[in-house]
């Protein structure tokens, strides 16, 4: 269980923060960031909620999405404890290949209401699809820097970390065409239309 009975403690006043092992980081290194980035995608994802949230047809899509975020915060913790051989006094939380499973399913299941395409989609369409393709750009960010994060320090980075986070990306791209009248709403790129 998380308690916070104090929200500022002072400790990252000198640019550096606590990783769950207690190791101390510059606010601007490559783990933090990558975590800050899953903690932003989770975010999108929210807002991306509140169209989906308020609209009946979506509870299902909305089910999934509220999962998802709280897979988001066991990826954050995941990535905020590289794993050591030191004892840390707890087991750390961990992505697991159940979680990047459940994904897939769920891409499916979106995935079989839609009908092919034959162009790529502009980020638009409803709200909630307009919402949903924000969240996966910033998924997509989260998922390079996790990748170079794994380079950057080898066997400190899950592979159901990156597997998850390239679904979920994927996931959103698919839920985007779902919400908009299962593509039928759909922005399509028409190549130098504009030329």
């Amino acid at each position: 269980m998380v308690v916070l009975t104090k929200i500022y403690t002072k400790t990252g006043d000198d640019g550096t923060t606590g990783l769950g092992s207690g190791e101390r980081r510059k606010k601007y290194d490559l783990r933090v960031d990558a975590y800050g980035t899953v903690d932003e995608t989770n975010a999108a994802v929210g807002v991306a909620r509140l169209s989906t949230g308020t609209d009946a047809a979506l509870a299902d899509l909305d089910a999934m999405l509220m999962r998802i975020q709280n897979d988001l915060f066991d990826l954050g913790a995941d990535l905020a404890t590289p794993p050591t051989d030191e004892d840390l006094g707890y087991e750390p939380l961990r992505v697991v290949e159940a979680q990047v499973n459940r994904l897939e399913t769920e891409i499916d299941t979106l995935n079989a209401d839609l009908s092919p395409l034959n162009s790529f989609v502009l980020p638009g369409g409803t709200p909630a699809a307009a919402a949903l393709h924000v969240a996966r750009t910033i998924c997509r960010r989260a998922e390079r820097q996790s990748v170079e994060l794994a380079e950057a320090e080898p066997g400190k980075v899950s592979d159901h970390v990156r597997r998850y986070l390239n679904r979920l990306s994927d996931f959103l791209f698919v839920a985007s065409r779902w919400t908009n009248d299962k593509g039928a709403q759909d922005v399509l790129w028409v190549p130098g239309k504009n030329r």
